[in-house]
């Protein structure tokens, strides 16, 4: 029993150790946006710089949003002249009739729009922009996916930084129409502010790398081309291609303020299959340029935030891991007194959970809209709960990712969500169940029992952190095995027909 208890206790501290150092690196992040917050970009050119730009938009049974995202793209102020369109449609339903349809009304009005349709989706999106490129003719290309809402003044702010001949790519920052919509859409918002106030701001003024996010940006078309083209070898193509120009010399501009408002999934299956996207093809993009990116000649700065930020979902293994030994861990820790607890655990619980707190809780104070933040600190709790019910759909992502060939891009189902967070819907389409949900369910119950003994054992402290673990498991596994059609009854309105709503859009 006491080998038992070493291999368990040792595992759980060395666990927590390597934790730690990432909840370090966030506060690290803190420490840089600070540093480097007031350092706004500046663009080299100004209103006359009017280079032809591109705007690329790649879509896949988008039927629910194609049309609403056409609508905004030409409402940008950019020169008529200079604005070329490309919806570039993988898709296989009644979004092929719609999205032909307004691409023949806007040409009718004059604008430079063309829409090309793949029956053979080799490459997925990666494929389809660079199908595009080959008769794109602008100097620049833009990239919005079907979700996004482009705004007006867009090109306005982003083109002049392209003056400056460095820079390969312009990235802008992601806000969310349907926040207010649920639990899951106020956490997901903040954790993708996190990382959209935080990590790409202080990693772009600290002149490091930072990843290129797939939509809401833009690209020198001559910088794509140098850095070898849109491949296909990650589902996660716009990091490897950022990654790989900023290894060529280029370098990218991420402007904080130039806020893109988007959709969030308002299903938990739908959510875990975008994150599980993700994680998945960093995984692929460490296996293809980690190694290059340490042989290069760049700052030990930017090798390492190209470690941390492209390592950080593999943590999602260690919580796996943490999740099965962290109850017998507490069980051997009986009897411990408090004072030895809080100088074992405190430093631990100040780097993981005080510093998810910080980085969080300021991001939504630091976003260029930041009104009714303080409302929103109360989600933080949800959001370590829901990184918790993550940890084995990501985990499994990230071993997917390095020990598979699989390369199949899975798209996330958008429904239309308009600014007041109603939805109106063509087409429900539906992302399948997993067996990981099962999975989740166990640990859920596994948690639930844990609780019970830990109030029986007197174990007080450890009852909130157990409950987190609880709640996280329980909330991803019965929302993901839930009735979708109950769910959608609460989402937006009853789903039409799919050919009669195409039918109808047509005429």
């Amino acid at each position: 029993m006491e080998v038992v208890k070493t291999i368990v206790l040792g595992t759980y501290f060395t666990l927590l150790t390597i934790l730690s150092i990432y909840g370090a690196h966030r506060l690290w992040m803190l420490l840089l946006y600070y540093r480097h917050k007031n350092e706004v970009p500046q663009p080299k050119g100004d209103e006359n710089y009017l280079p032809v730009v591109t705007v690329q938009l790649a879509v896949f049974n988008e039927m629910n949003v194609i049309e609403r995202l056409m609508d905004h793209v030409v409402k940008m102020d950019w020169p008529k002249e200079k604005l070329e369109i490309q919806v570039l449609d993988d898709s296989t339903d009644d979004t092929v009739k719609v999205a032909s349809a307004v691409v023949d009304r806007y040409k009718a009005l004059g604008f430079d729009i063309h829409y090309l349709h793949r029956t053979d989706r080799t490459g997925f999106k990666a494929g389809a922009l660079s199908e595009g490129l080959k008769v794109a003719k602008g100097e620049l290309v833009a990239m919005f996916d079907a979700d996004f809402l482009p705004t007006e003044d867009f090109l306005r702010k982003a083109v002049p930084h392209f003056a400056d001949e460095k820079v390969a790519f312009v990235q802008g920052c992601w806000a969310h129409l349907n926040r207010e919509f649920s639990l899951l859409t106020q956490v997901q918002a903040i954790l993708l502010d996190g990382h959209f106030v935080f990590e790409h701001t202080a990693r772009h003024r600290s002149h490091a790398f930072f990843n290129f996010s797939g939509t809401a940006g833009m690209w020198r078309v001559a910088a794509i081309a140098d850095a070898g083209g849109w491949e296909h070898d990650t589902i996660t193509e716009d990091a490897d291609l950022s990654y790989r120009a900023q290894l060529k010399g280029w370098k990218g501009v991420y402007l904080k303020d130039l806020v893109v408002p988007a959709e969030l999934p308002v299903e938990v299956n739908a959510f875990k299959s975008q994150q599980h996207r993700w994680a998945k093809g960093n995984a692929q993009v460490i296996r293809k340029l980690m190694k290059t990116i340490w042989k290069s000649n760049e700052s030990l700065h930017t090798k390492l935030e190209c470690w941390f930020h492209l390592t950080a979902n593999c943590n999602y293994m260690l919580m796996v891991v943490l999740s099965v030994i962290m109850v017998p861990a507490m069980i051997f820790r009986a009897g411990t007194p408090v004072h030895v607890l809080l100088l074992t655990d405190g430093p631990f619980f100040l780097l993981n959970a005080v510093s998810v707190g910080l980085y969080f809780g300021l991001s939504q104070k630091e976003l260029t809209d930041n009104t009714g933040w303080q409302s929103r600190l109360k989600y933080i709790p949800g959001l370590m709960g829901l990184g918790i019910g993550l940890a084995l759909n990501q985990a499994k992502a990230v071993l997917e990712g390095f020990f598979t060939d699989d390369k199949e891009f899975k798209r996330t189902p958008k429904y239309g969500v308009d600014a007041t967070g109603k939805t109106v819907t063509k087409r429900a389409y539906k992302v399948p169940k997993s067996l990981m949900t099962f999975l989740e369910l166990g640990f859920a119950i596994y948690y639930f029992a844990a609780v019970l003994v830990a109030i029986w054992i007197r174990k007080w402290a450890s009852v909130p952190f157990l409950w987190l673990f609880f709640s996280g498991f329980s909330y991803m596994s019965i929302l993901s095995l839930a009735d979708v059609k109950l769910f959608r009854r609460l989402a937006m309105d009853e789903p039409a027909d799919d050919a009669q709503s195409a039918a109808n859009f047509v005429q």
